[in-house]
């Protein structure tokens, strides 16, 4: 993420001030349950779950938290936990989001508390791990119901607690997420005013903490191209039509769309193709090929446009060598995006918590994120949080999603904090007006 140059002062308009009481007293309640905090998040990561399949994972946040004496709903989106802790004094609502699964991907890293896990997805085996921090998200804010829970007599309000299953998306056929929680009313039922949520990242160093207000995350659609031939013999091409080199050009023809055709200076916007399938053997020329792949937008008029030019470009090219495409793009998610008013009223006390001189405004950037139908429904403002061990080269950091990708645990003391002061200082009527 490139840092751009406006100091956090000129972007909230706020002058702060060192912690507060309060604030030193969060930190010394984050700092006696730090091991246990990274002791949960080893357990996590351990025991992976893809999807709406986290049962273990759930069953794991529910025990801890119906131990802490508050309120807890299960089974909640297939496999989510919501817990509801109710201050002492009336007052406002604000729901704390951890997303919850893992992913499929097979773990290469040297820490004692690696996945081993194995499991089928898309009718393969696959190992499952935590590769994007997910296993962080639960532990800090298991952290965090514990230290509020403790501060009960604090709180002006309500806090709601939204662990969320199937952030990566639901297997194909089925709901999931945070679409699907806030269907079954986790938003409504519990009269939310704002939703926060951090999102760990590995190549930021611990103790930083990156934000954009606005459109900070793509929205993200996933697309599938089925490109149909006439099967024929390998050796004699001509009597057939090769859907595998009509599939080719199209690849290359989605990336012009990019490149060559979106008014790049305005938003950023991405078109991969992650998966191609056809044939069966070397010297059989395939009846079909699908393709499957993801769309990042940052732009409502941009996505639009792309769409309509994905289905174009696949037909026609498919058209010109004889064959036939399918374009199917479905729904996926918004763009995630910080409610201004929010943020301005938020990020003081995130700086408060991290330090001024550890906050950085940052550009958008084209992953993606579900949280971003809660923020269509609240206000909300999204972080993210540095994992990354001090001194470490950022170029040769493995990045999300991938088999290598680790973060440092002494990043998420300040995860616990930033859930638990955000909370406090908002129902207590701090975030300023």
């Amino acid at each position: 993420m490139k840092l751009l140059c406006f100091s956090l002062l000129f972007i909230i308009g706020v002058s702060l001030q060192g912690q507060s009481d309060s604030h030193e007293q969060t930190a010394m309640a984050a700092a006696e349950i730090e091991t246990k905090v990274i002791g949960w998040r080893h357990h996590i990561h351990q025991n992976p779950e893809l999807s709406n399949r986290e049962f273990e994972t759930g069953e794991y946040i529910a025990a801890h938290l119906k131990k802490l004496g508050m309120k807890v709903q299960t089974g909640v989106a297939h496999t989510g936990v919501v817990g509801i802790l109710r201050g002492d004094k009336p007052g406002g609502v604000i729901a704390l989001r951890a997303d919850i699964d893992a992913l499929p991907v097979v773990e290469e890293t040297d820490v004692p508390f690696a996945s081993k896990v194995r499991t089928t997805y898309l009718g393969k085996e696959v190992g499952v791990m935590h590769a994007c921090g997910h296993d962080t998200h639960v532990a800090m804010l298991m952290g965090a119901a514990e230290v509020l829970t403790k501060r009960k007599a604090d709180i002006k309000g309500t806090v709601v607690f939204m662990f969320q299953p199937a952030e990566e998306g639901a297997p194909e056929g089925e709901e999931g997420g945070a679409e699907l929680m806030i269907k079954e009313g986790v938003l409504s039922d519990n009269k939310v005013d704002v939703a926060f949520g951090i999102h760990i990242n590995s190549q930021t160093p611990i103790g930083q903490v990156n934000y954009k207000p606005g459109g900070a995350m793509a929205a993200s659609n996933s697309f599938e191209i089925k490109v149909k031939g006439k099967q024929a013999h390998g050796s004699r091409p001509w009597s057939g039509v090769d859907p595998v080199v009509a599939a080719a050009q199209i690849i290359m023809g989605l990336q012009t769309i990019v490149s060559r055709q979106m008014e790049l200076t305005k938003e950023a916007a991405v078109i991969t193709v992650g998966k191609i399938d056809g044939g069966v053997r070397s010297n059989i020329i395939p009846e079909e090929v699908t393709m499957i792949g993801t769309i990042r937008t940052l732009d409502e008029d941009m996505k639009t446009d792309i769409f309509e030019r994905i289905e174009k470009t696949a037909k026609l090219i498919a058209e010109s060598s004889g064959a036939e495409a399918e374009v199917k793009i479905a729904k996926g998610y918004p763009v995630t995006y910080n409610d201004p008013e929010i943020t301005r009223r938020l990020m003081p006390i995130v700086a408060a918590t991290a330090g001024e001189d550890n906050i950085n405004l940052v550009r958008a950037i084209t992953g993606a994120e579900d949280f971003s139908f809660f923020a269509q429904k609240v206000p909300g403002l999204f972080i993210f949080l540095g994992g990354m061990e001090p001194g470490a080269d950022r170029s040769e950091v493995a990045g999300h999603h991938t088999p290598k990708f680790r973060i440092d645990d002494r990043g998420l003391k300040l995860g616990v904090e930033l859930y638990t002061n955000v909370a406090l200082d908002y129902l207590a009527g701090k975030a300023r007006k």
